[in-house]
């Protein structure tokens, strides 16, 4: 019988977790863009079925008119309100596999500070230096990790901020152009 060392098996039950989690993550967001994709469809349809209800029931030139105009209108905002619920199911999304990710780093660099140690203690003499570059080089690449992760952040709340000014700037004005029709 082979003996399996028990670090090894630790990290193989660690590795099998976190591809469970992510597994999990990937199809619970599938899930919830293929149920928003349903339900925006059958709205759609429904409402499709209706609109061309009330325009066949035009008893003039203006009534139709003014139904294509509210209706355009309605649209709008419908597809306005689709492209929210698909950015918000992206942001979530986003959010949750960066939480996954950032805890796997995080278990990584601990396991990894721990090996290091580990074999720093067993090291010949005179070693040491060599042990304190590849922490200095680990703790750079931390730091980079970190920048890099903050910077993503920051782009995201950017875009976030920048998709609700243009939504609350495009709102009134489709309110606007409604009222003038």
């Amino acid at each position: 019988m082979i003996a399996v060392p028990e670090e090894f098996t630790t990290y193989q039950k660690s590795s099998l977790d976190s591809f469970i989690k992510f597994a999990d993550a990937w199809t619970n967001a599938a899930e919830q863009l293929f149920d928003l994709n349903v339900k925006s469809a059958k709205a759609g349809s429904q409402e499709a079925i209706k609109q061309i209800r009330a325009l066949a029931g035009a008893r003039d030139v203006q009534e139709l008119v003014a139904l294509q105009s509210s209706f355009a209108q309605a649209n709008a905002e419908k597809t306005t309100g689709f492209a929210r619920a698909i950015y918000a199911w992206g942001t979530e999304t986003q959010g949750e596999i960066s939480k996954l990710v950032d805890g796997q780093v995080g278990e990584i660099n601990r396991n990894f500070a721990a090996a290091i140690e580990q074999a720093a203690k067993s090291a010949p003499s005179g070693s040491e230096f060599a042990f304190a570059a590849v922490k200095q080089a680990v703790s750079a690449a931390n730091q980079a990790y970190d920048a890099i992760a903050k910077a993503g952040k920051q782009v995201a709340e950017m875009t976030e901020n920048t998709v609700t000014a243009t939504t609350n700037a495009v709102a009134p004005a489709m309110g606007a152009k409604k009222k003038v029709a």
